[in-house]
């Protein structure tokens, strides 16, 4: 491997495009693996990244830095699994003929399990859990915006060589390294839970946590989850500005006092708004069996029961059935307390 590791992002959606983007303006030999109609619109629209804090790069692709062929991870260094968590398996057997031995795979994806999927279809690789705790919407055909606050992770490997790690550095995108990936899974996913949250408020990410309404449904959520998670015996770590068993007590505050303690959770850009929503919007499933399903999964294990993310799991797929509606924050409010 040169001083130039190749890195290549499988399944480069909106996540992927703007990893690639960053990575590519800091000079990284990057090469994207994505569907055939992203490949053709790169062909004639520029790749153009930017994040709330002013960061906007825009540049043409050069032929194969963006592909549709999965047989580009011959010549990877380091890849990235940027897909959605259902097409996990289906990414895994794709990638498995080509990539050479003893390469890193990291799944960047929402949900606990995926590197555990991963790895039985990947045996030659080393396979880590990873985490991109921010959101990213495509804006406009080829224009990815990073609207959140958070910092990339994955779990410690002497694989990721000090090359890798100085190329996602220079790139603004810093990537740290942690032992327990587990813990950091599970912080993350507690955020996430307000990602159906979102898609049913069809509102931007700031203006629904603006309303106590909406983040008392997410303190519900996350007070479920805290629970079973205690129970579990697995440890959270601190994501955001307070540690994670405090958030909903912060979710709870009227508004006045959340705008006031808050601020670093509302700086976020006017726009961003989930993922979940965005998958809505265009009629595609969504990631909600990763990230409430995980509870109600965790729960299950425990012989226990998880209603609350049961209940959101339910009118998420009520919404991909067609019954997309805009919840009020009190009709989501009562229908999660049962009333």
């Amino acid at each position: 491997m040169t001083d130039s590791p190749r890195i290549v992002i499988f399944g480069a959606g909106s996540v992927g495009c703007y990893l690639g983007g960053r990575l590519l303006a800091a000079g990284a030999n990057v090469v994207m693996v994505g569907r055939p109609k992203m490949e053709a619109l790169f062909a004639s629209t520029p790749l153009r990244v930017s994040d709330y804090l002013g960061v906007d790069h825009e540049r043409s692709l050069t032929s194969g830095q963006y592909t549709s062929d999965p047989g580009a991870v011959a010549e990877a260094d380091l890849v990235l699994l940027t897909v959605k968590s259902a097409a996990t398996e289906e990414a895994g057997q794709q990638m498995a003929p080509h990539l050479k031995p003893g390469v890193p795979v990291i799944s960047l994806q929402n949900g606990i399990s995926n590197a555990e999927r991963l790895e039985p279809l990947l045996p030659d690789q080393v396979v880590l859990a990873g985490m991109v705790p921010f959101n990213v919407l495509q804006k406009t055909p080829g224009h990815f915006h990073h609207g959140t606050e958070g910092q990339l992770m994955a779990a410690h490997s002497n694989t990721l060589t000090p090359a890798m790690l100085d190329t996602f550095a220079r790139s603004g995108l810093p990537l740290t390294l942690q032992h327990n990936m587990t813990s950091v899974l599970w912080s993350k996913l507690l955020l996430n839970l307000n990602n159906p949250i979102n898609a049913l408020s069809g509102k931007p990410l700031r203006d629904e946590l603006s309303q106590r309404s909406y983040r008392l449904c997410l303190a519900m959520a996350q007070r479920e989850t805290l629970q079973l998670l205690n129970k579990a015996r697995i440890r959270t770590v601190k994501l955001a500005a307070v540690p994670m068993p405090v958030i909903p007590m912060l979710m709870s505050l009227p508004d006045w006092l959340f705008r006031r303690l808050a601020q670093a959770m509302l700086a976020i850009d006017p726009l961003a708004r989930s993922s979940m929503w965005e998958d809505l919007q265009a009629g595609r499933r969504t990631e909600v069996d990763w990230i409430n399903g995980e509870v109600v999964h965790l729960a299950e294990r425990l012989g226990r029961s998880a209603p609350v993310n049961q209940q959101l799991v339910s009118l998420i797929r009520d919404a991909e059935a067609g019954k997309i509606e805009s919840w009020t924050g009190q009709a989501l409010l009562e229908t999660l307390k049962g009333k």
